[in-house]
């Protein structure tokens, strides 16, 4: 929230609409009455195995490395809070419970960010990626535009640790070994099915090793 370009305006315009929707219709103090919790959710930069999506950057990777071409990066010095999408789905999945237990003690907004505060650049992502698929390479391209857009994009999840018992499972590393994983999987033709099903429970063990509440 709080950037002055048009995606980063657009978060916060969402969070006073929803607010005023809230305090209108659902006013927490008369939820005895219509019994509606209203929360907001705001992730990263979610990425995952099996996004073929264009013009965002991990799945653009993924298609070059498989079709052996480079990799084309339009800003390599972004920094965005990179996050496999398992991690805010957790999240969401436990707000949602929260929700219908405790009602408007929860309804508020709420972050579900990356492990790594820091953030990390696109080229970072990029290297990475190609390291973990073993070859290929990238190269800077003019994105023939003059875009607006922030260079520095953070997530504060403190709120989601504090009160929630939430955190990030995986490092942005291990994200990124996760979808090369699923993508080589791809390649091969195996069950896509069976591929996605155990990278779930891949996840949700490392979260109970990790005592996460949404696990007990």
């Amino acid at each position: 929230l709080g950037g002055h370009d048009p995606y980063s305006a657009s978060k916060a315009m969402a969070e006073l609409a929803t607010d005023a929707y809230r305090q209108t219709f659902f006013p927490p103090a008369r939820y005895a009455e219509h019994g509606v919790a209203v929360a907001t959710v705001r992730a990263g930069n979610v990425i995952g195995g099996g996004d073929f999506a264009a013009y965002r950057l991990v799945p653009d990777c993924m298609k070059a490395l498989m079709a052996g071409e480079p990799i084309g990066v339009r800003n390599p010095l972004s920094v965005r809070p990179w996050q496999h999408v398992l991690e805010p789905l957790s999240g969401y999945l436990w707000l949602a419970v929260k929700l219908l237990q405790e009602g408007p003690a929860y309804g508020e907004a709420w972050n579900f960010g990356p492990l790594e505060q820091r953030g990390i650049s696109t080229q970072e992502v990029a290297e990475k990626l190609i390291a973990l698929w073993g070859n290929g390479r990238w190269v800077h391209t003019d994105p023939g535009y003059a875009k607006v857009e922030t260079g520095l994009l953070r997530l504060s999840w403190e709120k989601a640790a504090a009160r929630l018992g939430w955190r990030p499972v995986y490092t942005w590393e291990e994200a990124l070994a996760e979808i090369v994983a699923w993508f080589k999987a791809y390649q091969r033709g195996d069950d896509m099915g069976a591929v996605m099903q155990a990278h779930i429970a891949a996840y949700e063990a490392r979260a109970a090793a990790l005592g996460l509440g949404w696990m007990k």
